[in-house]
């Protein structure tokens, strides 16, 4: 057998997984930056060389036979061995190479990281980054994303989540909106003023903690604007529309400048956690094992984070 035919084998098994994950044909060709005619014959030619037909197509739908999920298992496990190989042969020094696709929530992706991901970058000449901003829950397959970095979403199981700091977070509002009301001396006086509800995490009630307590006080808010965008509820905030519980490093200069007011600091709500999420994988390419080392080396440290209290 040719060297060629094994190589060209080989992307006929990369065809026929990402059809797989993505879930049609015309979003593996998108994923792939080719045309769908050649992901069919891609697939056309997987199933005349193995003899067996792999998928079931119609108009609406695409699923595996058993053949094709017998398949896809053994493909997916000697593409992660190629790679390996790749990494192991061909980059002797473990040097990152090809594209990593990184999904980061607003905020954190447009101010917060833009540092140490350019030095990333600079530190590996052969690597690119797609960075994507959303705040959206991410499925790693049919996005073809890499690894998402994500801020007070719940664990799921069936990805690799690595703990990487923790936000704390402050309610804050403008000096303006205080002098309309009494003052704030108790969390159940928060239910009297107009709130910014952050969709993402509360919108009908906060709860707040206080040291010592383990149980939270739950407090009844009525948004007057509810979003999901960290930077429109700071600055609703600031333009006095409303109370908001917002991530404190967007508001530490805000509350110096005297721009924004924080409301009871003994009772604050919980931090939220910040993971580094990518899909299991029998094996990790370089440039994501090296991300997720920056990740855990530089996430604490970011101003406004701090390190989890279960993390050494």
């Amino acid at each position: 057998m040719k060297r060629t035919d094994r190589i060209d084998r080989v992307e006929l098994m990369r065809t026929f997984v990402r059809i797989v994950e993505a879930g049609s044909l015309s979003a593996a060709a998108r994923q792939m930056a080719t045309t769908q005619a050649t992901v069919s014959r891609r697939l056309q030619s997987l199933e005349t060389l193995l003899g067996v037909r792999l998928l079931l197509r119609t108009t609406h739908a695409t699923k595996l036979t058993d053949d094709g999920e017998r398949c896809y298992q053994h493909a997916r496990r000697v593409i992660d061995s190629w790679l390996a190989l790749e990494d192991e042969v061909g980059q002797a020094e473990d040097e990152p190479v090809g594209i990593l696709r990184v999904r980061a929530p607003h905020a954190f992706g447009q101010e917060q990281l833009l540092v140490p991901l350019t030095q990333f970058l600079q530190r590996y000449p052969r690597l690119s980054v797609e960075w994507m901003l959303n705040d959206r829950s991410v499925d790693f397959l049919s996005d073809n994303i890499d690894c998402a970095i994500r801020v007070g979403a719940e664990v799921d199981p069936a990805t690799v989540s690595v703990l990487l700091a923790e936000v704390p977070r402050s309610v804050v509002a403008s000096p303006a909106l205080l002098a309309n009301y009494p003052a704030v001396n108790a969390p159940q006086a928060l239910s009297a003023l107009p709130w910014i509800a952050l969709s993402s995490f509360y919108t009908r009630h906060i709860e707040l903690y206080t040291a010592g307590e383990t149980q939270p006080v739950r407090v009844a808010i009525s948004p007057r604007l509810s979003t999901d965008s960290l930077y429109v509820a700071r600055n609703c905030a600031l333009a006095g529309l409303g109370v908001a519980a917002v991530s404190s490093w967007t508001v530490e200069e805000d509350i110096r400048a005297g721009r924004l007011v924080a409301l009871i600091p003994e009772w604050q709500p919980a931090a939220l956690p910040v993971h580094l999420v990518y899909p299991w994988s029998r094996y990790y390419p370089a440039r994501l094992r090296k991300f997720l080392e920056l990740m855990r080396e530089v996430m604490p440290r970011i101003t406004g984070m701090r390190r989890p209290p279960e993390a050494p």
